[in-house]
Protein backbone atom coordinates (compact mmCIF):
# COMPACT_ATOMS: atom_id res chain seq x y z
CA UNK A 1 0.00 0.00 0.00
CA UNK A 2 2.68 2.55 0.56
CA UNK A 3 4.85 1.79 -2.48
CA UNK A 4 1.30 2.06 -4.53
CA UNK A 5 0.85 5.49 -2.43
CA UNK A 6 4.12 6.68 -3.46
CA UNK A 7 3.80 5.89 -7.10
CA UNK A 8 0.67 7.36 -6.96
CA UNK A 9 2.31 10.70 -5.45
CA UNK A 10 5.55 10.81 -8.06
CA UNK A 11 3.08 10.44 -11.03
CA UNK A 12 0.86 13.44 -9.71
CA UNK A 13 3.98 15.04 -9.27
CA UNK A 14 4.71 14.55 -13.16
CA UNK A 15 1.15 16.03 -14.16
CA UNK A 16 1.62 18.91 -11.30
CA UNK A 17 0.61 22.57 -12.57
CA UNK A 18 4.74 23.43 -12.13
CA UNK A 19 5.56 21.33 -14.73
CA UNK A 20 2.94 22.68 -16.79
CA UNK A 21 4.23 26.65 -16.60
CA UNK A 22 5.86 28.81 -19.71
CA UNK A 23 8.88 29.16 -17.34
CA UNK A 24 9.21 25.89 -16.27
CA UNK A 25 8.81 24.45 -20.29
CA UNK A 26 11.79 26.88 -20.49
CA UNK A 27 13.97 25.84 -18.21
CA UNK A 28 13.35 22.08 -17.06
CA UNK A 29 15.83 20.38 -19.45
CA UNK A 30 15.23 17.28 -21.29
CA UNK A 31 17.53 14.63 -19.19
CA UNK A 32 18.24 12.75 -22.46
CA UNK A 33 20.11 15.72 -23.64
CA UNK A 34 21.99 16.39 -19.81
CA UNK A 35 25.39 15.99 -19.24
CA UNK A 36 25.45 12.26 -17.06
CA UNK A 37 25.90 12.01 -12.67
CA UNK A 38 29.40 12.74 -11.73
CA UNK A 39 30.74 14.33 -14.87
CA UNK A 40 31.34 18.12 -13.11
CA UNK A 41 34.79 19.23 -12.70
CA UNK A 42 34.35 18.26 -8.70
CA UNK A 43 36.83 15.83 -6.49
CA UNK A 44 34.60 13.61 -6.08
CA UNK A 45 37.01 11.37 -3.55
CA UNK A 46 37.34 14.52 -1.04
CA UNK A 47 34.02 15.84 -1.01
CA UNK A 48 33.02 16.49 2.57
CA UNK A 49 29.96 18.55 3.84
CA UNK A 50 30.15 22.15 2.51
CA UNK A 51 29.20 24.72 -0.19
CA UNK A 52 30.15 24.56 -3.51
CA UNK A 53 28.85 26.00 -6.74
CA UNK A 54 26.82 24.25 -9.06
CA UNK A 55 25.52 25.01 -12.50
CA UNK A 56 21.96 27.06 -10.63
CA UNK A 57 19.51 27.12 -7.89
CA UNK A 58 15.75 27.54 -8.48
CA UNK A 59 13.52 30.60 -6.91
CA UNK A 60 9.87 30.92 -6.99
CA UNK A 61 8.13 33.95 -5.27
CA UNK A 62 4.63 34.09 -3.17
CA UNK A 63 3.06 37.23 -3.36
CA UNK A 64 -0.04 39.00 -1.60
CA UNK A 65 -1.29 40.53 -4.20
CA UNK A 66 -1.81 37.09 -6.03
CA UNK A 67 -1.89 34.62 -2.96
CA UNK A 68 -0.45 32.04 -5.01
CA UNK A 69 3.25 30.94 -5.84
CA UNK A 70 4.75 32.28 -9.44
CA UNK A 71 6.45 30.12 -11.62
CA UNK A 72 9.40 29.13 -11.09
CA UNK A 73 13.11 30.17 -12.18
CA UNK A 74 16.41 28.24 -12.39
CA UNK A 75 19.19 30.97 -12.15
CA UNK A 76 22.65 30.19 -13.12
CA UNK A 77 24.09 34.03 -13.08
CA UNK A 78 24.82 34.68 -9.57
CA UNK A 79 24.97 32.81 -6.24
CA UNK A 80 23.35 35.85 -4.32
CA UNK A 81 20.04 37.31 -3.82
CA UNK A 82 18.79 40.87 -3.34
CA UNK A 83 16.45 41.18 -0.39
CA UNK A 84 14.61 44.14 1.23
CA UNK A 85 16.26 45.70 4.50
CA UNK A 86 12.58 44.93 6.34
CA UNK A 87 12.42 41.45 5.33
CA UNK A 88 10.93 39.58 8.03
CA UNK A 89 13.37 36.80 7.86
CA UNK A 90 16.10 39.15 8.51
CA UNK A 91 14.22 40.73 11.27
CA UNK A 92 12.17 38.05 13.47
CA UNK A 93 13.71 35.25 11.61
CA UNK A 94 10.72 33.89 9.65
CA UNK A 95 12.61 31.31 7.73
CA UNK A 96 12.35 27.66 7.84
CA UNK A 97 14.38 25.30 5.50
CA UNK A 98 14.60 21.22 4.50
CA UNK A 99 17.35 19.01 3.54
CA UNK A 100 17.13 15.94 1.22
CA UNK A 101 19.55 13.80 -1.14
CA UNK A 102 19.31 12.89 -4.81
CA UNK A 103 21.29 9.52 -5.47
CA UNK A 104 22.67 8.28 -8.88
CA UNK A 105 22.26 4.42 -9.44
CA UNK A 106 24.51 2.05 -11.43
CA UNK A 107 22.32 2.70 -14.49
CA UNK A 108 23.00 6.55 -14.26
CA UNK A 109 19.38 7.28 -13.42
CA UNK A 110 19.12 9.62 -10.22
CA UNK A 111 16.49 9.43 -7.75
CA UNK A 112 15.58 11.93 -4.73
CA UNK A 113 14.88 10.14 -1.36
CA UNK A 114 11.51 10.71 -0.23
CA UNK A 115 10.96 14.32 -1.34
CA UNK A 116 7.23 13.73 -0.60
CA UNK A 117 7.93 13.36 3.29
CA UNK A 118 10.26 16.65 3.15
CA UNK A 119 7.14 18.79 1.39
CA UNK A 120 4.72 17.76 4.34
CA UNK A 121 7.42 18.59 6.79
CA UNK A 122 7.66 22.05 5.07
CA UNK A 123 4.50 22.41 5.22
CA UNK A 124 3.92 21.38 8.60
CA UNK A 125 6.94 24.38 9.52
CA UNK A 126 5.01 27.46 7.53
CA UNK A 127 2.06 26.65 9.22
CA UNK A 128 3.80 26.94 12.68
CA UNK A 129 5.54 31.05 11.14
CA UNK A 130 2.33 31.80 9.32
CA UNK A 131 4.32 31.52 6.09
CA UNK A 132 2.32 30.31 2.73
CA UNK A 133 2.83 26.71 2.49
CA UNK A 134 4.02 25.26 -0.78
CA UNK A 135 1.23 22.63 -2.96
CA UNK A 136 2.75 19.09 -2.43
CA UNK A 137 3.21 18.65 -6.10
CA UNK A 138 4.56 21.71 -6.87
CA UNK A 139 7.16 21.31 -4.15
CA UNK A 140 8.19 17.84 -5.67
CA UNK A 141 8.18 19.36 -8.94
CA UNK A 142 10.41 22.10 -8.03
CA UNK A 143 13.52 19.46 -6.54
CA UNK A 144 13.45 17.43 -9.73
CA UNK A 145 13.82 20.59 -12.10
CA UNK A 146 16.70 21.89 -9.36
CA UNK A 147 18.65 18.25 -9.93
CA UNK A 148 17.71 18.06 -13.35
CA UNK A 149 19.44 21.18 -14.08
CA UNK A 150 22.47 20.20 -12.29
CA UNK A 151 22.96 16.28 -13.03
CA UNK A 152 26.22 16.83 -14.21
CA UNK A 153 26.91 17.53 -10.15
CA UNK A 154 25.43 14.50 -8.96
CA UNK A 155 28.39 12.28 -7.34
CA UNK A 156 28.68 9.41 -9.12
CA UNK A 157 27.09 5.60 -8.81
CA UNK A 158 29.81 4.19 -6.11
CA UNK A 159 31.24 7.04 -4.90
CA UNK A 160 29.07 6.96 -1.55
CA UNK A 161 27.73 10.79 -2.36
CA UNK A 162 24.76 12.60 -2.97
CA UNK A 163 23.06 15.75 -4.31
CA UNK A 164 22.67 17.65 -1.16
CA UNK A 165 19.06 20.28 -2.12
CA UNK A 166 18.55 22.73 0.47
CA UNK A 167 14.97 23.94 0.33
CA UNK A 168 14.71 27.57 1.82
CA UNK A 169 11.81 29.86 2.56
CA UNK A 170 11.78 33.27 4.06
CA UNK A 171 9.70 35.84 4.50
CA UNK A 172 11.42 38.37 1.88
CA UNK A 173 8.56 41.53 2.25
CA UNK A 174 8.86 44.30 4.75
CA UNK A 175 7.34 44.37 7.57
CA UNK A 176 8.48 46.51 10.64
CA UNK A 177 6.09 45.68 13.45
CA UNK A 178 5.67 41.81 14.22
CA UNK A 179 3.47 40.60 11.78
CA UNK A 180 3.52 38.41 8.71
CA UNK A 181 5.26 39.21 5.31
CA UNK A 182 3.36 40.23 2.09
CA UNK A 183 6.27 38.42 0.15
CA UNK A 184 7.92 35.23 0.23
CA UNK A 185 10.89 33.53 -1.32
CA UNK A 186 11.68 29.78 -1.91
CA UNK A 187 14.84 29.03 -2.96
CA UNK A 188 16.17 25.70 -3.80
CA UNK A 189 19.87 25.64 -4.03
CA UNK A 190 21.83 21.85 -4.45
CA UNK A 191 25.26 20.68 -3.39
CA UNK A 192 27.55 17.79 -4.08
CA UNK A 193 27.99 16.01 -0.83
CA UNK A 194 29.89 13.05 1.06
CA UNK A 195 29.74 12.32 4.63
CA UNK A 196 28.62 15.29 7.36
CA UNK A 197 31.41 14.25 9.80
CA UNK A 198 34.48 12.68 8.29
CA UNK A 199 34.86 9.54 8.83
CA UNK A 200 31.04 9.41 8.39
CA UNK A 201 30.56 5.13 8.98
CA UNK A 202 34.09 4.27 9.50
CA UNK A 203 34.77 5.77 12.82
CA UNK A 204 32.24 6.63 15.86
CA UNK A 205 32.25 10.22 17.28
CA UNK A 206 32.17 11.01 21.20
CA UNK A 207 29.47 13.21 21.97
CA UNK A 208 29.21 15.90 24.74
CA UNK A 209 26.14 16.09 27.10
CA UNK A 210 25.26 19.79 27.21
CA UNK A 211 23.43 20.51 30.12
CA UNK A 212 24.17 24.51 30.51
CA UNK A 213 22.26 24.89 27.18
CA UNK A 214 18.69 23.97 25.76
CA UNK A 215 17.85 23.48 22.19
CA UNK A 216 14.29 24.01 22.39
CA UNK A 217 11.54 25.07 24.68
CA UNK A 218 8.93 22.43 25.36
CA UNK A 219 6.22 23.80 23.53
CA UNK A 220 8.30 26.26 21.17
CA UNK A 221 9.34 25.28 17.73
CA UNK A 222 11.86 21.88 18.46
CA UNK A 223 9.73 19.88 15.75
CA UNK A 224 9.81 22.78 13.03
CA UNK A 225 12.50 22.97 11.05
CA UNK A 226 13.07 26.73 11.31
CA UNK A 227 16.12 28.53 10.84
CA UNK A 228 16.85 29.58 14.56
CA UNK A 229 16.61 26.43 16.15
CA UNK A 230 20.27 25.85 14.26
CA UNK A 231 21.06 29.50 15.23
CA UNK A 232 20.87 28.64 18.80
CA UNK A 233 23.38 25.86 18.82
CA UNK A 234 26.61 27.24 17.36
CA UNK A 235 27.89 28.14 20.31
CA UNK A 236 26.98 24.80 22.66
CA UNK A 237 28.25 23.80 19.62
CA UNK A 238 31.35 25.31 19.40
CA UNK A 239 32.12 24.75 22.88
CA UNK A 240 31.77 21.01 22.26
CA UNK A 241 34.09 21.17 19.91
CA UNK A 242 36.97 22.63 21.63
CA UNK A 243 36.73 20.24 23.89
CA UNK A 244 37.27 17.35 21.29
CA UNK A 245 33.41 16.29 21.02
CA UNK A 246 32.53 16.94 17.31
CA UNK A 247 28.77 16.13 18.47
CA UNK A 248 26.60 17.54 21.15
CA UNK A 249 23.42 15.71 22.62
CA UNK A 250 20.87 17.99 24.14
CA UNK A 251 18.14 16.68 27.37
CA UNK A 252 15.13 17.91 27.38
CA UNK A 253 14.34 21.52 28.65
CA UNK A 254 12.01 21.24 31.42
CA UNK A 255 13.48 18.47 33.76
CA UNK A 256 17.26 17.68 32.00
CA UNK A 257 16.29 14.55 32.83
CA UNK A 258 15.83 12.81 29.91
CA UNK A 259 17.56 12.51 26.27
CA UNK A 260 16.25 14.57 23.17
CA UNK A 261 18.18 15.25 21.02
CA UNK A 262 21.70 15.44 19.13
CA UNK A 263 22.72 18.59 17.67
CA UNK A 264 21.51 18.04 14.22
CA UNK A 265 19.92 14.69 14.26
CA UNK A 266 17.83 12.41 16.17
CA UNK A 267 19.23 10.13 18.88
CA UNK A 268 18.38 6.40 18.22
CA UNK A 269 19.23 3.74 20.72
CA UNK A 270 19.42 -0.35 19.89
CA UNK A 271 19.85 -2.93 22.83
CA UNK A 272 20.14 -5.88 21.00
CA UNK A 273 19.84 -7.87 23.97
CA UNK A 274 16.21 -7.19 23.82
CA UNK A 275 16.22 -5.93 20.04
CA UNK A 276 14.62 -2.88 20.75
CA UNK A 277 15.34 0.14 18.49
CA UNK A 278 14.83 3.09 20.75
CA UNK A 279 14.07 6.44 19.90
CA UNK A 280 12.67 9.70 21.85
CA UNK A 281 8.56 11.07 21.64
CA UNK A 282 9.12 14.70 22.45
CA UNK A 283 6.83 17.89 21.39
CA UNK A 284 10.32 19.22 20.84
CA UNK A 285 12.13 16.96 19.02
CA UNK A 286 12.27 17.20 14.86
CA UNK A 287 10.91 13.99 12.89
CA UNK A 288 13.64 13.05 11.03
CA UNK A 289 12.60 11.37 7.72
CA UNK A 290 16.05 9.29 8.13
CA UNK A 291 14.61 8.25 10.99
CA UNK A 292 11.25 7.63 10.63
CA UNK A 293 13.08 5.41 7.40
CA UNK A 294 14.74 3.31 9.68
CA UNK A 295 12.14 2.61 12.02
CA UNK A 296 10.03 0.61 9.01
CA UNK A 297 13.62 -0.88 8.37
CA UNK A 298 14.32 -1.99 11.95
CA UNK A 299 10.98 -3.29 12.25
CA UNK A 300 11.22 -5.45 9.57
CA UNK A 301 14.47 -6.74 11.00
CA UNK A 302 12.32 -7.83 13.74
CA UNK A 303 13.34 -4.84 16.19
CA UNK A 304 10.65 -4.13 18.47
CA UNK A 305 10.38 -0.15 17.75
CA UNK A 306 9.56 2.37 20.74
CA UNK A 307 9.26 6.43 20.89
CA UNK A 308 8.97 7.07 24.08
CA UNK A 309 10.83 9.72 26.91
CA UNK A 310 14.24 8.05 27.24
CA UNK A 311 15.55 8.75 30.92
CA UNK A 312 19.48 9.42 30.73
CA UNK A 313 21.03 6.68 33.14
CA UNK A 314 19.04 4.11 30.27
CA UNK A 315 22.12 5.38 27.91
CA UNK A 316 23.80 2.11 29.93
CA UNK A 317 21.63 -0.17 28.45
CA UNK A 318 22.28 0.66 24.84
CA UNK A 319 24.87 -1.55 23.00
CA UNK A 320 25.01 1.05 20.37
CA UNK A 321 24.09 4.69 19.58
CA UNK A 322 23.14 6.37 16.28
CA UNK A 323 22.71 10.12 15.62
CA UNK A 324 20.29 10.17 12.12
CA UNK A 325 19.65 12.60 9.92
CA UNK A 326 19.44 13.62 6.19
CA UNK A 327 22.96 14.95 6.68
CA UNK A 328 24.51 12.64 8.64
CA UNK A 329 22.23 9.47 7.48
CA UNK A 330 23.64 7.30 10.26
CA UNK A 331 26.73 8.11 12.57
CA UNK A 332 27.81 5.81 14.98
CA UNK A 333 28.30 7.45 18.49
CA UNK A 334 31.26 5.62 20.35
CA UNK A 335 30.13 7.53 23.57
CA UNK A 336 28.31 10.17 25.41
CA UNK A 337 30.25 12.32 27.93
CA UNK A 338 28.77 13.99 30.79
CA UNK A 339 31.01 16.88 32.61
CA UNK A 340 31.59 18.37 36.00
CA UNK A 341 30.59 22.25 36.36
CA UNK A 342 33.50 23.17 35.83
CA UNK A 343 33.54 22.09 32.27
CA UNK A 344 36.82 20.00 32.09
CA UNK A 345 36.32 17.13 34.58
CA UNK A 346 34.35 14.03 33.63
CA UNK A 347 31.40 12.91 35.45
CA UNK A 348 30.05 9.90 33.65
CA UNK A 349 30.72 8.64 30.74
CA UNK A 350 28.52 6.30 28.71
CA UNK A 351 30.34 4.23 26.09
CA UNK A 352 28.80 2.50 23.55
CA UNK A 353 30.51 0.12 20.60
CA UNK A 354 34.44 1.22 20.10
CA UNK A 355 33.95 0.68 16.58
CA UNK A 356 31.04 0.00 14.31
CA UNK A 357 28.26 -2.08 15.83
CA UNK A 358 26.90 -4.83 13.50
CA UNK A 359 23.03 -3.48 14.00
CA UNK A 360 24.45 -0.15 12.83
CA UNK A 361 26.26 -1.29 10.10
CA UNK A 362 23.16 -3.57 8.58
CA UNK A 363 20.32 -0.66 8.80
CA UNK A 364 23.21 1.98 7.28
CA UNK A 365 23.76 -0.70 4.41
CA UNK A 366 19.89 -1.11 3.63
CA UNK A 367 18.89 2.78 3.83
CA UNK A 368 22.08 3.00 1.55
CA UNK A 369 21.22 0.43 -0.30
CA UNK A 370 17.79 1.28 -0.68
CA UNK A 371 19.23 4.81 -1.92
CA UNK A 372 21.64 3.62 -4.46
CA UNK A 373 18.97 1.70 -6.18
CA UNK A 374 21.04 -1.63 -4.41
CA UNK A 375 18.36 -2.73 -2.82
CA UNK A 376 14.95 -3.01 -3.59
CA UNK A 377 12.86 -0.39 -2.82
CA UNK A 378 9.94 -1.80 -1.20
CA UNK A 379 8.29 1.12 -0.36
CA UNK A 380 8.57 3.42 -2.74
CA UNK A 381 10.75 6.32 -1.38
CA UNK A 382 12.60 6.82 -4.51
CA UNK A 383 11.61 9.28 -6.62
CA UNK A 384 13.29 9.00 -10.39
CA UNK A 385 14.65 12.44 -11.43
CA UNK A 386 12.58 12.12 -15.76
Amino acid sequence: AAAAAATAARNNAAQSPLGMTATSKETATDLKALAKPGTADVPWSDLGFEFRPTKSHLKMVWSEDTGAWGPPELVDDSPYINVHIGATALHYGQSCFEGLKAFAHEDDSVHIFRPDENAKRLQSSCERLMMPPVPHDVFIQACKDVVKDNIAYVPPYGSGGALYLRPLLFGSGPRIGLQPAGEYTLIVLVIPVGDYYKGGLASPCDALIIEDFDRAAPRGVGSVKVAGNYAADLLPNMLGKKRGYPIGLYLDALTQTNVEEFSTSNFVGIDNGAKKYVTPKSPSVLPSITNKSLMQIAAGEGYEVERRDIPVEEMERFDEVLAVGTAVVVTPIGSATRLQEDGEAVKVKYQFSEEVGTTTRNFYDIVRGIQSGEKEDKHGWNFKVE
